[in-house]
């Protein structure tokens, strides 16, 4: 292999469309990149999908000689990236909530089959950050609670359960994206603990994980000042990748960068610089994710860097032929030998519904139930946004107040996502004739106009069910005489989960995972 090909061996890169594109043949053909990650915009439908993971195997197998690491965010809840007509598992709290590890273990297998019927072998999950720090804005929900014990639990049978299925799976964020409130999409976290408090905290799923079998690793744009003296993140850190994941915790597999176009990397160093970084630094492959003209800058620095020897040639082979094995074990599937009738089975479907209804939590207040066609009950809420980077794509045309409304043929409104003082007042005018208000919550930490909205509404005496879409620390904010339940997702499946227990037909038997004040 040349220089070129074996550096693009290590990099994995996104394109923009749900074909092919230009660029992206550009940079297989002449820059022998190796490896795909996918996102909600490359994704039409099963049949689509299934297509252009094949095609895309064809070109890469014909331009580089060696199969693709086809990679995907596919946690489940509010981080997924699959067709509504496969199965989206909950993601990390809500099952978690359900206080039953074997469906961890089930979301990870159906998840795990899914995927690689479409010829997608490479899942980047599951989350074993700790979310200790109510305020994260990336991880949140996506993690399985706030105490080592129960990531660990859960965060290990998803992990079987992704292996059991046939796919590699990275566990994230490393050594522990838990306990910071800047989001590394965007800025670049600090973390100030030392080794002693990472270990009793962070590290603790990780090392299990680790002892547990798990294959990769993906490590975080975050620093670790206790760790690491140069001002560098674990990703670029020598200290963090070789001397405590490779050294100390005996982590023998395929390690991964987060993408490196993120803030904390792209804005403070440098896409390209942060890649040879973290290769120095012991990572074996590096996430481009977005950009073709990132990736060219990236491939051409790395060549610069092993011909002036400050990338040596044998820290290359080293992580070339680390990739070539899982791309041996795992890379190999054959279009024809895929059953795409398994992805959306109704035994997925029941399994991932079941996991929803037995999330939600009653975290607060009285339920009041709701009867079909009740006159004395509207629904209100937000349409779904993006609430960070590492989420989904949203259905523009799918909303909470609109689903119910339609489910229980009652009275409804989308409201705004953080309405002002005169939509309050509008919409107290507008509900003063329904003495029970259902509101679904999306966020209201960081959007006070809904708590507001919620406060007025019980001035005017009106019963108000809240339920937490998202965070379920909103509901720490409710005045005491709401109810509050917690949904941990705005997706289809979280709402009608909701809509079981709103009529009776399920009760809210979820117990959370974190503690709230």
């Amino acid at each position: 292999m040349t220089v070129r090909e074996k550096i693009g061996q290590l990099i994995l890169t996104g394109f923009s469309a749900p074909e092919i594109t230009a660029d992206l043949h550009r940079l297989v053909a002449e820059y022998k990149i190796g490896n795909i990650i996918l996102f909600s915009h490359n994704v039409g439908g099963v049949e689509q999908l299934s297509r252009l993971c094949g095609e895309l195997q064809a070109m890469i197998v014909k331009e580089t000689g060696r199969p693709a690491l086809i990679s995907i965010d596919q946690e489940g809840g509010r981080v997924t990236r699959l067709p509504d007509e496969a199965t989206n598992v909950p993601g990390a709290m809500a099952i978690a909530a359900g206080g039953r590890p074997e469906h961890a273990y089930a979301a990870g297998r159906i998840t795990a089959r899914e995927l690689r019927a479409l010829g997608i072998n490479f899942n980047l999950a599951p989350v074993l950050d700790i979310n200790n720090n109510p305020h994260n804005p990336v991880i949140n929900v996506r993690s399985y609670g706030d105490t080592a014990e129960t990531v660990a639990e859960y965060g290990l049978q998803m992990l079987r359960g992704l292996r059991d299925g046939g796919v590699l799976a990275a566990v994230k964020h490393f050594p522990g994206h838990g306990d910071t409130a800047v989001d590394s999409h965007l800025g670049l976290p600090v973390i100030g603990k030392t080794l002693a408090e990472l270990e009793a905290l962070e590290l603790a799923p990780f090392r299990r994980a680790i002892e547990a079998g798990a294959e990769s690793v993906m490590t975080a744009h975050i620093l670790f000042p206790a760790l690491e003296a140069e001002r560098v993140p674990a990703t670029m850190s020598r200290t963090i990748v070789t001397g405590l994941l490779k050294n100390e915790l005996k982590f023998d597999g395929l390690i991964v960068s987060d993408c490196l176009e993120m803030d904390a990397i792209k804005k403070f160093y440098g896409t390209a610089r942060g890649a040879l970084g973290a290769l120095k630094a012991g990572v074996h492959m590096v996430f481009v994710s977005h950009t073709p003209a990132l990736v060219i800058e990236t491939v051409e620095l790395l060549e610069r860097a092993v011909q002036s020897g400050e990338l040596p040639m044998e820290v290359l082979d080293e992580a070339v032929a680390k990739v070539l094995y899982y791309k041996r074990k795992y890379a190999a599937v054959e279009r024809a030998g895929r059953d795409l009738s398994i992805v959306g089975c109704a035994a997925h479907r029941r399994s991932a519904e079941q996991m929803s209804l037995e999330s939600i939590c009653r975290v607060r207040g009285e339920l009041r139930r709701v009867e079909p066609g009740d006159p004395r009950t509207i629904f209100l809420g937000s349409y779904p946004y993006r609430s960070d980077l590492a989420s989904s794509s949203v259905n523009a045309s799918f909303s909470f107040p609109e689903t119910l409304g339609r489910m229980f043929t009652a009275a409804h409104q989308v409201i705004g996502i953080d309405p002002e003082p005169d939509e309050i007042e509008r919409i107290a005018a507008d509900v003063r004739s329904y003495p029970h208000v259902v509101i679904g919550l999306y966020n209201a930490r960081e959007n006070e106009g809904q708590l507001k909205l919620v406060r007025r509404l019980r001035e005017l005496g009106h019963q108000v069910t809240a339920v937490a879409l998202g965070r379920p620390y909103d509901l720490e904010l409710l005045p005491d005489e709401v109810c509050g339940l917690a949904a941990f997702e705005y997706t289809p499946l979280s709402v009608m989960s909701v809509a079981r227990v709103l009529d009776g037909s399920a009760e809210p038997g979820g117990r959370l995972s974190i503690a709230l004040r």
